[in-house]
Parts: structure tokens; sequence; C-alpha cells
């Protein structure tokens, strides 16, 4: 599966070329690992800061591009703003009036940096940057840089309307995005313009995901997966795209599962979410790794349920566990929070389903432990996670008994952990939170 990717390692070696190995070919950075990809990305630094630099704006745009590759296989938002920082400096080094179409790639590029810090922490107004970024861009592209700019305006279209919670306007916006990918395509198949294709096929994908969950609409899922399927990405060649597809498959076939009320489908997500995990190891992509993790542990989940399964509700919170390792690391993930809602979700079905509220008690006394060892004072939103997953376990509990039992602590546990993601601004979390607090009121 990584031939290639090992065949660049032995090349490589010690003696890296001082430019790097992609010659600025974004498609050639699915094939470096994560050790490769961070030296490849501080080796465009060093080209593009040279005095005698050849091109110096085209050097920070290659540089930029491959920090923000960093930031998405890690979460690193230090990896992030440094890409961001860097398109900032290649669209000062074109200058609009001499090269607009520089100009107007690099400030897309600095919308993508935004879109992606959207996507891992939840911050709609990273979403609406990037609309400006890309409207102000539109005027100076031209050919494949001017569709990928519409395609991106699209997808921010239909996020804004996917919040706000209307189906209509993000079907819409998934059309028009759909019709730019099918004008890449045309387009022709090289460099940067495939990479972007690649990257807002899967947006679109996930788009679509998103409408279905919305909209209940079964079809819309169906639709989505066969997207995916359209795009036969090659693992050998694009394992960090292939596992993306594969997890964000697995996740619709979860989806297809609820929405039908069948099992097959659930079986289905389980089955692909583990060629997901295999697609690219741990090393490779960590992020992505974690992700396919999670979406293996929530298609067990589901399939647990549809059955009744115990055994298979225990495989799903390993499988939570393992990809915790990973998310542990930028606890502000939006991704984190969802895991841990569903998590807490799963502890709680498994007890229902053995009688065993020891199941409960172990997970309680994890967590506070963990709360104990000092995490408020290392990161104060690791501490609110906890805290939020600490109140689910506890309404869970005054759940399954039908008694007052818990319903005190769980409150003050979700009360402190909204407390800190609303001072923090996160969303995401902020909002799993709070549906702890409307079913702990519904209790009443």
């Amino acid at each position: 599966m990584f031939e290639l990717g090992q065949g660049l390692r032995r090349l490589l070696g010690k003696a890296a070329p001082a430019d790097g190995l992609t010659g600025g070919d974004a498609g050639l950075l699915e094939l470096l690992d994560l050790a490769l990809l961070r030296r490849e990305a501080r080796a465009a630094d060093v080209a593009a800061g040279r005095i005698s630099a050849r091109d110096r704006a085209m050097r920070l745009l290659e540089a930029a591009g491959a920090w923000r590759e960093v930031a998405r296989r890690t979460g690193d938002v230090m990896a992030l703003r440094r890409a961001a920082a860097t398109a900032e400096a290649a669209a000062g080094a074109f200058d609009r009036k001499r090269r607009p179409q520089g100009w107007a790639r690099a400030r897309a590029l600095q919308a993508a940096c935004a879109l992606l810090g959207a996507e891992l922490f939840g911050d709609e107004g990273l979403d609406a940057a990037a609309g400006l970024a890309l409207a102000e861009a539109r005027g100076a592209a031209r050919g494949v840089t001017l569709t990928l700019i519409e395609a991106s305006l699209a997808l921010v279209d239909g996020r804004k309307a996917f919040g706000a919670g209307d189906a209509a306007g993000a079907a819409d916006a998934a059309a028009r995005l759909a019709g730019g990918l099918r004008d890449l395509s045309a387009a022709g198949r090289s460099g940067v313009g495939e990479a972007a294709r690649i990257e807002l096929s899967l947006a679109h994908a996930d788009l679509l995901a998103g409408i279905a969950g919305l909209a209940r609409d079964a079809q819309a899922a169906r639709q989505a997966i066969k997207r995916l399927d359209a795009l036969a990405l090659d693992e050998a060649y694009a394992p960090v795209s292939a596992q993306r597809a594969l997890a964000l498959r697995a996740s619709l076939s979860t989806l297809l599962a609820d929405l039908t009320g069948r099992i097959e489908p659930a079986a289905e997500a389980v089955e692909t979410a583990t060629r997901a995990v295999a697609a690219a190891d741990r090393d490779h992509s960590p992020l992505d790794w974690a992700r396919a993790e999670a979406e293996l542990a929530h298609a067990l989940q589901a399939l647990g349920e549809a059955t009744l399964a115990e055994r298979t509700l225990e495989l799903a919170v390993t499988a939570y566990d393992r990809a915790d390792v990973v998310l542990r690391r930028v606890p502000a993930l939006a991704l984190r929070a969802a895991l841990a809602a569903n998590r807490a979700a799963c502890l709680a079905r498994q007890a229902e389903l053995t009688g065993d509220l020891a199941i409960l008690d172990a997970a309680v006394v994890a967590l506070k432990t963990e709360l104990t060892a000092g995490v408020a004072r290392r990161d104060a939103v690791a501490w609110a996670l906890a805290q939020t997953q600490l109140g689910q376990l506890y309404l869970a509990r005054a759940e399954l008994t039908g008694r007052g039992e818990g319903r005190a602590a769980a409150g003050m546990a979700l009360n402190a952990a909204l407390d800190v993601f609303a001072e923090q601004g996160l969303r995401a979390y902020a909002a799993a939170a709070s549906q702890g607090l409307e079913r702990l009121r519904a209790l009443v």
C-alpha cells in the first residue's frame, strides 16, 4: 500500500533536497508520512526565505499548502496559523495589480485555511471569514482558480444553511458545488487543482450527509455514498484521501441504518470503517486515523443497539478509547466533543442492556481520577470535556434507575462545562453540554 511513500523515504534518507520532495505538487503530499510532511513544509519555508529564491511568491504559496496539510492531519492550531500567515505573505508577494491570478490563488488558500479551522474547531466565524476572502478573490481569478473559488463559495453557503437548519438552502448550495466539481473534472487533473477537487468532493459528500440527517432523507445519504464510490481513490497513491473517503462512507452507512431502521447498512459501516482504519497508519495522518476509529466505534454502536449485542457495544467503547488516544492531544477539536458524547451514550446503552450499573460507576471513577490528576491546570477545555462526560454518565444513571440519584451531580458537572465552553467560544462543545442539560430538565 505504501510502496511509493517508502520509496520516497529511501530516496530522502538523511540528505533531503533543500527545496523538498514534491516540487510544489500538492498531489504528492499524500505520499509523505507526517514526519516527511513536516520536513517538506520546513524545506518550502527555507526555499521561500532565500535571497536568491526564484519566484518567492510561489515558494510561499507552496509552503502555505504544506503547512495546511500538516494542520489537517494533526489538528495543530499553530501549523494552521502558520499556513494562513504564509498564504497572506504570498498574497502580498504576488501583488494584486501585477499578478492577479497568483494573488487570487493566495487569497483562496487563506480561505481554505479558514474553512479547515471551522471544520476542525467548530468556529462558524471562520466560515464567514473564508466567504469574505473568496468573494474578494473571485474578481481577480480566471480559469481553474475561478472554478475552485466558486465551488468553495458554494461550500461556505452550504455550511451556513446547514448551521441554520435550512435543508433546502443547503441542498441548493450542494447542487452548485456539484456543478463546480464537474467543471473541475472537465478541466483535467494536475497538481493543485486535482488535490483541491478531491478535497471539495469529500466536502460535498459531507454536506450531503448533513442534509440527509437534517431532512431525514435516506435517498440523499445513498446519493452521497454513490459520489464517494465514484471517486475511486487508490489507497496506494492517495492513502490519506482514501482514508477520509472510507471514514465518511462508513458514517453515511451508519446514518442510513438509522434512517431506514435496517441492520445491513450498520454492518456495512463496520466493514467500511475497518478498511478506513487500515488505509493509512496512525503515523501517516493521526487525525484521519482517529476519525476512522471514531467512525468504527459509531458503526459498532449502531450495530450493537440494533442487535442488542452487549459485546458489540463493548467493542465500540474500546474503539472510542483508541481514537481518544490521538484526540486528547488536541482537546479543542470538535470531533472530540462528538466522540465524548457518543462514548457516554454507548456506556449508558451497555448498562441498560446488561442491567449492570457498575459499568457506569467504573467510567465515573475513571473520569474523576482524570479530573483529580490536575487536568484543569493543564487544559481548561479538557477539564470541561471530562465534566461533560461525567454529567452525561450521571444523567444516564438517573434515567436508568428512574430515581433522582445523580441528577444534582449531573447538573453541576454540565453547567461547569458549559461555562468553560462559552468562555472559550467552543460552540460544538457547548451544544453537547446544553443538550445534556435539556435531558436533565426533562427528568424533573
